[in-house]
């Protein structure tokens, strides 16, 4: 394992995939006081429902294959490029496939084959077991674990976000994983519990409340989803960590945790590229391709 030498400054946590209008915000403190129950249910809702997220422009390139799977029932779709050792690529929470097409071209030069797919629920593939605008971690996990089912073996997964969380259950659960690259991951979703009720204006009875309501829709403990406690469990892929000291969503130190239980995870440290411009800044790009290709 290494990680950057320079000391740091200690990051903020703070929720900013979505941000709660003041009314929001002064009914769920009153719903703290007089219905906390409800106040749960309301607060579920938001936090499985993908918050409107302006898509950034991304490199055009030529289509690839397009290809259908079911996950648990529902369509997942994506595309092909290439041929090769399978190298796929798994998007965040409110992100899409497109997201990450900086690195099919690279990829493809070096011999690899690129899969690309959109989570249930997001992108091109149909909703998920919640139905529109909704999913979990284990249903990403599953469309990867599905995908893979069908194109063959992964000698890679590059995963963006929440992204990475679902590629290490899955590799948990079974999926066999060649290399992962980790670009901006979520350590664990418990730690952002807190900080979600600070964005909506709840405080303790409200939450406890949702996180049962979170575990009973995931069918599983929120220390399931620790991705640093992951890597103490069992033997994880080598891992390269890409993380930005400017990102606004998943702060730096969860990256610095991941790296401090997973043995065999070299960690990378950029500046101002936030969370999404990360996906496809050059240099990033170059060394993950390069990490992928060994």
């Amino acid at each position: 394992m290494s990680t950057v030498a320079e000391v740091r400054p200690k990051e903020s946590t703070i929720v900013r995939f979505f941000a709660a209008p003041r009314p929001v915000r002064a009914a769920f403190a009153v719903l703290e006081r007089v219905a906390p129950g409800q106040g749960a249910r309301w607060a579920e809702r938001v936090w499985f429902t993908l918050p409107p997220v302006n898509r950034p422009t991304t490199p055009a390139i030529a289509p690839g294959t397009p290809f259908a799977v079911e996950v648990n029932g529902h369509r997942v779709v994506g595309q092909t490029w290439g041929e090769g050792p399978a190298v796929y690529l798994m998007h965040g929470w409110a992100g899409t496939s497109d997201q990450l097409t900086p690195f099919v071209a690279p990829l493809v030069a070096r011999g690899y084959r690129v899969v690309a797919f959109d989570a249930p629920s997001h992108g091109r593939s149909a909703p998920g077991a919640f139905g529109p605008r909704s999913s979990t971690i284990p249903e990403f996990a599953d469309a990867l674990t599905e995908v893979v089912a069908a194109h063959g073996p992964a000698h890679a997964v590059v995963a963006h976000s929440m992204g990475c969380t679902a590629a290490a259950i899955a590799v948990c659960d079974g999926l066999r994983i060649g290399r992962m690259v980790f670009l901006a991951p979520m350590a664990s979703p418990a730690s952002y519990a807190a900080q979600f009720a600070g964005v909506l204006g709840f405080g303790p009875r409200i939450l406890r409340r949702l996180i049962t309501r979170v575990e009973r829709r995931v069918g599983a403990p929120m220390r399931h989803f620790d991705v640093p406690e992951l890597g103490r469990a069992i033997a994880m892929p080598k891992t390269l960590l890409v993380h930005d000291r400017d990102d606004a969503s998943t702060p730096v130190s969860d990256s610095d945790a991941i790296a401090a239980t997973w043995t065999d995870s070299r960690l990378h440290v950029t500046t101002g590229l936030g969370h999404r411009r990360i996906l496809r800044d050059p240099e990033v790009v170059a060394e993950v391709v390069d990490f992928v290709a060994f």
